[in-house]
């Protein structure tokens, strides 16, 4: 009985008889021949599939070097059997299962294009909307290619992140508080709200007057959270082309979706937010068709995606109720005038850099800028440098503050003066001097009921105005 290879052993071998082992030695050499029959069948497919894939390597090298044509995926099938035949013998189980995945790719001719083989990307890779690049004969997909957005809307990525600190702004602790929660906890510690079970805000709505710090505290959070920042202005959404300002906008929070994290900033929301009506004109409908983009997009988002929106306006009150309801611009921040307190932390934080004396009342001068925003305040610190240049000195002084507040005030210290009935008077002397300490204070006990305080703390002229040559000129509204 013949045996397997294998299957003797050194034993059984001295017990086999002459004959046995010579039927055993010829069952192996037939056993061998076998093998090197299958040896060259291997090695000569191996040498015919080395040839093809030589062929194979030529020819995407050449559709590869041609150029193509750009083209967009449609949609993508699933075919029949019927519609996938044709296939080379010998394919793989594989190859025969993305076969039967068809596409429909339109060409930047304007064709719409059906490919019953696809190319060289495979169909789990794509899916509608993908930029693709076709050969210029066959159409097959031979890459897919980077998603394209509008050069407008990436030149409003800031590829430098952005480097402010909240210590960098004064008189905003509530804003920022608020900040924190609305957008920086969900992007930091999204887990926390997985586990409470509850949806973070998917955008956050500044409004206030202008120079408050809204863009930025904006440009602090996205600082803090280390995501993209992405800066829209409404303006500019108004002035591109018909249809331009809802492709914008699209583009803008695709980009940001392939940059997340990220915060897209409006600026100038109430530009193209406003309230709907039946727009007769073309541009007004543009604009409503903008906002209606904005809203979609709002929408189209999860709340727990590392996407967040930032806007900010200084006219809430003519904003559309749609861009105000939960679901969208879910937190509303006020940003109102600094109040005293937070006057002189402004003026702290943008003169700590500066060679300031020691004797500057920052206390006083707070109370001298009453109506003066953050903007005006850091204007203050840097007239006040301007005017120490001026006298050719290196250190600032309280009285360089003084004379800051009066030009960004807008008030020329050589022709104004201030009457007890609280109008302004303009005259044309050229060189009056200035009052001293004592003169101011006693100014102050004369007018003091009629002058207001953030004027009369910042020094004043008090000669008479001349009678023939010099005009009276009342201010644009009476100091209260």
């Amino acid at each position: 009985m013949a045996h397997p290879a294998g299957d003797v052993t050194d034993a059984e071998v001295l017990e086999m008889s002459s004959a046995q082992i010579d039927e055993r030695v010829q069952q192996l050499d037939e056993e061998i021949r076998i093998m090197r029959d299958e040896m060259r069948k291997i090695a000569y497919n191996i040498k015919t599939l080395g040839t093809k894939t030589k062929e194979n390597n030529k020819q995407m090298k050449k559709y590869m070097k041609m150029p193509w044509q750009v083209a967009n995926v449609v949609e993508i099938l699933d075919l029949a059997d019927d519609q996938a035949e044709g296939l080379e013998e010998g394919s793989s189980s594989d190859l025969d299962a993305l076969q039967k995945r068809g596409a429909v790719i339109k060409i930047s001719k304007g064709l719409v294009m059906f490919l019953s083989r696809i190319g060289l990307v495979g169909p789990d890779e794509l899916k509608p909307g993908d930029l693709i690049g076709v050969n210029d004969d066959t159409f097959h997909i031979i890459a897919k290619l980077p998603p394209h957005f509008d050069r407008r809307v990436k030149a409003m990525e800031v590829v430098e992140k952005p480097t402010e600190t909240y210590s960098e702004i004064g008189g905003c602790e509530t804003q920022i508080k608020e900040l924190k929660e609305a957008i920086v906890l969900p992007m930091t510690k999204k887990e926390l709200f997985i586990k409470i079970g509850i949806h973070p805000p998917k955008g956050v709505l500044m409004y206030g007057p202008p120079g408050t710090g809204k863009t930025l505290l904006a440009r602090a959070v996205a600082s803090q959270t280390q995501a993209t920042f992405l800066r829209l202005s409404g303006t500019l959404l108004n002035q591109v082309g018909l249809g331009d300002g809802a492709k914008m906008v699209q583009n803008a929070f695709e980009l940001a979706k392939q940059k997340a994290p990220a915060i897209i900033f409006i600026d100038e929301l109430d530009a193209i937010g406003t309230k709907r009506f039946d727009a007769s004109d073309t541009g007004d409908r543009d604009i409503q068709r903008t906002m209606l983009e904005l809203l979609n997009q709002l929408d189209g988002f999860q709340p727990n995606d590392d996407i967040k929106v930032i806007a900010a306006t200084n006219r809430v009150d003519v904003l559309d109720p749609a861009l105000l309801r939960s679901g969208r611009f879910d937190r509303k921040i006020e940003f109102p005038a600094p109040n005293e307190k937070g006057r002189e932390q402004i003026l702290r934080i943008h003169s700590r850099r500066m060679n300031v004396d020691k004797n500057v009342n920052f206390v006083e001068l707070s109370r001298c800028i009453e109506d003066f925003n953050g903007a005006q305040c850091r204007a203050v610190c840097v007239e006040a440098g301007m005017v120490a240049l001026r006298r050719d000195s290196t250190k600032i002084l309280h009285e360089d503050f003084m004379d800051g507040i009066l030009e960004v005030q807008g008030l020329k210290k050589n022709n104004l003066v201030i009457m007890a009935d609280g109008r302004l008077l303009r005259r044309n002397l050229s060189d009056v001097p200035r009052l001293n300490i004592a003169q101011q204070f006693v100014l102050t006990l004369t007018h003091f009921h009629a002058m207001p305080y953030n004027l009369y703390c910042c020094g004043c002229y008090g000669e008479q105005q001349s009678d023939a040559d010099n005009q009276r000129v009342l201010a644009s509204e009476r100091i209260q």
